[in-house]
This record gives C-alpha cells, structure tokens and sequence, in this order.
C-alpha cells in the first residue's frame, strides 16, 4: 500500500497517467463521433432509397392501377437478394398479392412510418430484422418496402469491433508516448537536479549540460550557466575582496592602536599627542573611505539605486566633469580633451559623474606632463562607450583583465589615497548599467572604457 502510494505521489506516474486519461477520452470521442456519424449516414441512406423506391411504386399504381403495381414488383424481385430489399402487397383484407416477405406484421399499420421489426422472409423461411416503411393505396391495399437489416448489424458489430480496438490501441501508445515524454522530460530535469547538487555542495566550476539542440531546456539551462557564471565571479570577488580587506585595513588599524597607546604615554608633551591625534584621525579617515567605495561597489553590483535613473546627457556630464578636473590637471602641465558625441541614455547621473571622474583620476595619476587625456564619447550599437586615454606607460597585458578586481593596484606601495577599489567601482557602475568595464593599452597609454546600454 506504502508502495502505491508512493508511486502515485510520483510526478512520472502522474504525468503518464494523466497523459493516459486525456488521450483515451479524446480517442473515445472521436470514435464514438465516427461510429454515430457513420451509422447516422447508413440509416439517412436506408431511409432515402427505401422512401425513393416506395414513392416510385406509388406513381406505378397511379399510372397503371394494381396489376402495373404487381408486374413492378414482379420485376425487382429477381435482383431483390442483392440489394437486401424486401416488398409486400396485400389486398384490404391482409391477403398477400406479391412480395418476398411471407406476411403482414400484425402490429403495423400501413402508412405508421419508418419501422424497425422482425419478419420472416418467404424465399428462406428466415425469420430476419428489417427496416421498413408502408403506405396504404387508394384501393386500400397495403405495400411495405424495406431493407434486411443483418448486413448493417454485421456492419455494426465490426464497426464497434474497429472502434474497441482501436482505443485499445490508442490506450497503449498513449502510455508509450507519456513515458517517452517523461523520460525525455525528467532526463534533462535529472540533469539539471544533479548539476544543482553539485554546485551546493560547492563545486561552482560546475554547468547545466547542453545538448545543442536549442529547445527550451538548453535555452534554461543557457540562462542558468550565465546565471552561474555571474555567481561565480561575485563569489570569487567576495573571497577576494575578503582577502583584499583583511591584509588592507589590518594595517591603519594597527597604526591606528599604536597611535591611541601612543596617547596614554605621560611622557608625550601635547604637541606630540597633537600629532598622534591627527595621525589617528587620518587612519579612520582612511578605514571610513574603504568601506564607504566598498558598500558603493556593493550597492552597484546588486543593482540598488535603479530607481533613480533618468535621462542622463553624457556629453553635459562629460563637461561637468572635465571643468572640475581641468585646475588640477593644469597643475600637473597635463591637458584634458573632449571628442564625440552621443545621444542622451537612462542612468543614474551621481553614480555616472562618480565612474568619470575614477577614470580621470587613475589616467592623471599616470600621465606624463605635457600631454592630452582624451575623454570620448561614441555610440556602438544598443551602447555608449565613454573612454578615457591617457598617454602613460600603459599596463602590462597579464594585468589589464585584474584591474576591475577590487583592491587591486599596480602601484608597488599603496598609500591611503590609492587603495585599489576605483576601477572596481567603475566596472561595477558600468554592469549596474548593462553594460562592462574594458581597459586595454593603445601605445602610448591605457585606455579605459566605460561600456553603457541605452536601455538598461
């Protein structure tokens, strides 16, 4: 009992059941509609050549009275065998003038309309089923015309013979294709359950298996394999970034202890505490600027902030932007330059201004003086790509794909002003954008590209 009930809590066995039933009810009804329709037609057909024939008749005894009318009959009894036809003429009285049926049924009267009876046949004595109709002449005799009736409930018997095994058959292939689809089905639904199994217990390398067919399991299983690729990178960033702020703010908190012990030291004129104070104070400075950039990063990575886009005029943006980088980068005897144009797209305009100016940041703190960093701007398709170029000694090719990652510099002494998150953010603004973040070197220089959709 356990056992059935297990099985019928099994979603292959009602998936083959139900696929059973609806098959079986559909093939029923169709067969039942031919079995009706067929015997509904032979019936319609009995009827118009029996009513033709009787209605023929008629007209013969109207032409040429009653001896015409049995001379008619005489003439189709030879061939009425072959057509399983039956005629009986009788006087007023019931006396039986012609025809191959030995008698009048006693329970019919001439003219009640179509009848379904059992007569006997005067050729073989065999009592038969016929379906007939009748009229009384002028003279008030009685004619009956009709069909034996044995070669339809053959027909009949064979019919509904055709019908019972045909649904049996359909019973049967309707099992067989319900299980060809559920093991198709849970097949892929197998695999994609063993592949999730895998991936929880922590095997994230792990991907749906395509089978190249591009049905809508692979086009699934696609989705969950970028899906898991996304996860992936978040997960290997999160270790990273884990890492990164375990090693990074280890270090300004430890000075940052030594500076408050500092502080208890009754030998210390104010002067000196001053400094550790302010020593102190820039150590927290610095702690509070990595995690605010790390909880930016986060927010645009999760996509928080989506609400507040709009429309965003790159190219007023970009100007926003250059006008207040422009003293500084006088200062260092470096020059910025503006080239492109672009149509307006939905953003989120803070986070946009905040992208920029990283970028102009990191291509200042690398550009040589006396040269441009060229700020572009140019639609590629559905994006727009906003770049930024500077003229330096550019980054070596094994380390472009590393410098999105988060705590992540290729300055050999980290100081408190640079501590690896800028381009982290940037590329997790561009994704928040649909889009991505590509640096590449273009001899002389880096090349960073800011990558945004029109339509996020």
């Amino acid at each position: 009992m356990d056992n059935l009930r297990l099985s019928l809590n099994n979603s292959r066995t009602r998936l083959v059941a139900a696929s059973m039933v609806l098959s079986t009810i559909l093939t029923a009804t169709v067969l039942a509609l031919v079995y009706v329709t067929a015997n509904r037609s032979i019936e319609s057909e009995t009827r118009s050549v029996v009513s033709a024939e009787l209605t023929g008749l008629a007209d013969e005894y109207e032409r040429r009275g009653l001896i015409g009318l049995i001379s008619a009959i005489e003439r189709r009894l030879p061939s009425a065998s072959e057509r399983d036809a039956l005629y009986l003429l009788t006087d007023r009285n019931g006396v039986k003038l012609v025809g191959n049926l030995k008698y009048w049924p006693a329970d019919i009267t001439a003219g009640s309309g179509w009848v379904d009876l059992e007569l006997r046949r005067a050729d073989n004595d065999q009592l038969v089923p016929v379906s007939a109709a009748s009229i009384r002449l002028p003279g008030r005799e009685r004619l009956l015309v009709g069909r034996d009736a044995v070669a339809r409930q053959q027909f009949d018997r064979v019919l509904l013979r055709s019908v019972v095994l045909a649904l049996g058959i359909a019973l049967v292939l309707s099992v067989l294709t319900g299980w060809l689809f559920t093991r198709l089905v849970f097949s892929r639904l197998s695999d994609i359950a063993n592949t999730a199994d895998n991936i929880v217990s922590g095997d994230l390398s792990r991907r749906m298996p395509l089978r190249g067919t591009g049905d809508e399991f692979d086009q699934v299983a696609g989705t969950l394999n970028n899906m898991l690729d996304r996860i992936e990178e978040l997960v290997s960033n999160l270790r990273t970034t884990s890492n990164s702020i375990a090693h990074d703010l280890r270090s300004p908190l430890s000075r940052l202890r030594q500076r408050v012990e500092a502080l208890a030291d009754p030998s210390k004129s104010d002067q000196e505490r001053e400094i550790d104070i302010a020593r102190a104070t820039g150590e927290i400075d610095h702690v509070l600027r990595v995690l605010g950039q790390l909880t930016e990063i986060s927010r645009a990575e999760a996509g928080l902030g989506r609400e507040q886009f709009e429309e965003v005029d790159l190219q007023q943006l970009v100007s926003d932007v250059v006008e207040l980088y422009e003293p500084v980068a006088a200062d260092q005897g470096i020059r910025l330059e503006i080239t492109g144009q672009a149509a307006p797209i939905q953003g989120h305009r803070p986070l946009l201004s905040q992208a920029l100016s990283n970028l102009l940041e990191n291509a200042m703190r690398y550009a040589p003086e006396e040269t441009v960093v060229t700020i572009s701007i140019a639609e590629d398709g559905g994006f727009t790509r906003l770049s930024v170029r500077d003229r330096g000694p550019g980054v070596p090719a094994e380390d472009l794909s590393r410098l999105q990652l988060p705590f992540v510099t290729l300055d050999p002494a980290r100081t408190e002003r640079n501590a690896g998150l800028g381009l982290a953010l940037v590329a997790a603004i561009s994704h928040m954008h649909g889009g991505g973040f590509v640096a590449r070197n273009s001899e002389p220089g880096l090349e960073t590209t800011l990558n945004l959709a029109h339509r996020p």
